[in-house]
């Protein structure tokens, strides 16, 4: 039993020599490199548009050269504005049945859209004039390149609605005439068409008020102001049958020449 006991000893020492009993292992840890944060994105450099060069000042009075009067007794009316189709059918039917002829100054953009209204405005026997591609009150004060293009647009308009049209005649948009507008009307073949009777019926008076203003201003030669586009023109198409009969038998209504 002795000789058990001392053996049981030695072999318990013997294992623990042998290196059975394993040590504890130590992992190393490495260190955690941080990933950088990606930079923002930097901005887009803005592109700061030129500046628009500053409108030319309207002259003290109207330039020279503006026809302003058919230079014989007959009377000359002029539309602005369309062609429309809520107004100049009707206004075309008018001429039609009084038989007199009339000088349409048509808006770009509604030739566009109405090109079938532009024929039959050719068709009837009746004249056609460049008035600006949408109507630009300030387009005579604006740079001469941007005066050919809107001009040569709406010119271009035309005979596409219409190929083969003439359009002898310009009208600036509110009467707004400069030099540039009359040089450029003119290198592009147009004559610049001014008025010396305007009712106002842009303003939308009666049509009793349209009719007594140019039965008061109308003198042989003059060339009237009225609107086929534009807004409501009610009041105009009212006022025409009679002032229409009346320039007719007090001066004669023809066609510019």
């Amino acid at each position: 039993m002795q000789a058990r006991a001392v053996l049981a000893s030695v072999l318990a020492v013997a294992l623990v020599l042998s290196g059975c009993a394993q040590p504890e292992r130590t992992i190393a840890s490495h260190p955690v490199q941080s990933t950088p944060s990606p930079a923002p994105p930097s901005p887009h450099p803005t592109v700061s548009k030129p500046a628009k060069p500053p409108l030319r000042p309207l002259p003290a009075k109207l330039p020279a050269g503006l026809r302003r009067n058919t230079g014989e007794r007959p009377v000359v009316l002029t539309f602005d504005d369309g062609p429309s189709p809520a107004w100049t059918p009707k206004v075309l039917d008018q001429l039609r049945a009084a038989k007199v002829t009339a000088t349409f100054c048509v808006v770009g953009r509604e030739v566009q859209r109405h090109p079938d209204l532009v024929r039959r405005i050719v068709r009837e026997g009746h004249q056609l004039c460049n008035h600006s591609w949408r109507h630009d009150l300030e387009l005579a004060r604006r740079p001469v390149d941007e005066i050919q293009a809107d001009l040569a647009r709406t010119n271009k308009a035309i005979q596409k609605a219409a190929p083969g049209a003439k359009v002898p005649f310009y009208r600036q948009p509110g009467g707004r005439w400069t030099s540039e507008v009359l040089d450029v009307a003119k290198g592009l073949g147009m004559r610049p068409l001014h008025w010396s009777v305007d009712p106002q019926d842009w303003d939308k008076p009666n049509a009793a008020t349209i009719g007594k203003r140019i039965h008061a201003a109308a003198r042989p030669g003059a060339i009237v102001l009225l609107h086929d586009g534009g807004g409501n023109r009610a009041a105009t198409l009212a006022a025409c049958p009679h002032l229409i009969a009346d320039l007719k038998k007090r001066f004669g209504i023809t066609k510019l020449r």
